[in-house]
């Protein structure tokens, strides 16, 4: 049986390699890519979603999200590492023959829930605007989204912390309110951070092979990923990348690649720690305590990285050669 998906994305590099692996895997219903700002402008975001639709025939709706955070000023695009556009040294054309489902992102999550009851997976790999833009405006969503899958945060497992901050990861730090208020939703969460993306990688010989045995597909992937690439290399000292947004969606297809762990979850919204994800993981008994009567959410500890590459791997090929 297929898992219906909404991705919520800012494409994005790493989004693009997530979106595709979507795309690519039998068991994923991939129904819609909701654009988001982040990587880019939420113009380009959305132009980038838009391309891929068009280059690879994808049949999910795409639709426009937040162009800016709930409440703090907007920290701007990641040009660093994504480039201008988001697709590193790729452009998308400006003319394109797809075009964007004319409801708000958050609406469609709405109206897709409500008519999929019980079947939707969110799977959010950029800032959580539009989530939080849906559970405000349709508390009763909570109820039927089967899962939240969100790829964000860093909670210090395995000496994983932040990316962007000492201690906040890239799509919390951009919206912590959003996150907050995702997290503390009444649906049930994963979350699939640095913990545990950071401990997967893929090489430079990897994408190379994935170009060459993935056709169109793998090209492409490879295409984008040079600009990351360099990044990673002359800032990271890293000859590859982190498996960031893909692995939300190894999740979503094998969740018993990673180890959970169970808590509540909340976000600081301010001051020098803001966009630190921290969650109370522990059954104590405190004279004060805020988080007792909050969503025991669930966070990746640990993954099992070489099937998760595999797994990457053998879809995109699958795909390509199909």
């Amino acid at each position: 049986m297929t898992k219906k998906i909404i991705l919520d994305t800012d494409p994005g590099i790493d989004d693009a390699m997530a979106i595709l692996f979507a795309e690519s895997h039998p068991e994923i219903d991939l129904l819609a890519i909701s654009t988001v700002y982040g990587n880019a402008t939420i113009e380009n975001t959305t132009r980038n979603a838009l391309y891929l639709k068009d280059k690879f025939n994808l049949q999910a709706d795409v639709t426009q999200g937040a162009g800016q955070p709930l409440r703090r000023v907007p920290v701007g695009p990641t040009v660093v590492v994504h480039g201008e556009s988001g697709f590193g040294d790729v452009n998308a054309p400006e003319q394109l023959c797809s075009t964007p489902d004319p409801r708000p992102a958050y609406q469609y999550i709405i109206d897709t829930v409500k008519a999929n009851p019980g079947e939707i997976t969110l799977v959010t790999v950029g800032p959580l605007t539009n989530i939080a833009l849906a559970i405000q405006a349709a508390p009763e969503i909570a109820g039927l989204v089967k899962e939240v899958v969100v790829m964000g945060g860093a909670f210090g497992v395995n000496e994983h912390r932040g990316n962007v901050t000492p201690y906040a990861e890239a799509n919390i730090y951009d919206d912590p309110e959003a996150a907050d208020c995702v997290f503390c939703a009444p649906w049930p969460v994963v979350v699939v951070g640095l913990d545990v993306t950071e401990e997967s990688f893929f090489t430079a010989d990897f994408l190379d092979k994935l170009r060459d045995d993935a056709g169109e597909v793998g090209q492409f992937i490879w295409d984008v990923s040079r600009f990351y690439l360099r990044f990673y290399s002359e800032k990271v000292g890293m000859e590859g990348c982190h498996v960031h947004d893909p692995s939300a969606i190894a999740y979503v297809i094998n969740p018993e690649l990673f180890t959970l762990r169970t808590g509540a979850i909340r976000v600081v919204c301010e001051g020098p720690a803001q966009g630190m994800t921290l969650q109370k993981f522990d059954d104590g008994k405190y004279m004060t305590d805020e988080w007792a009567e909050m969503p025991r959410q669930r966070i990746g500890v640990e993954v099992d990285d070489e099937t998760l590459l595999t797994l990457y791997r053998d879809s995109i090929v699958n795909y390509a050669r199909s």
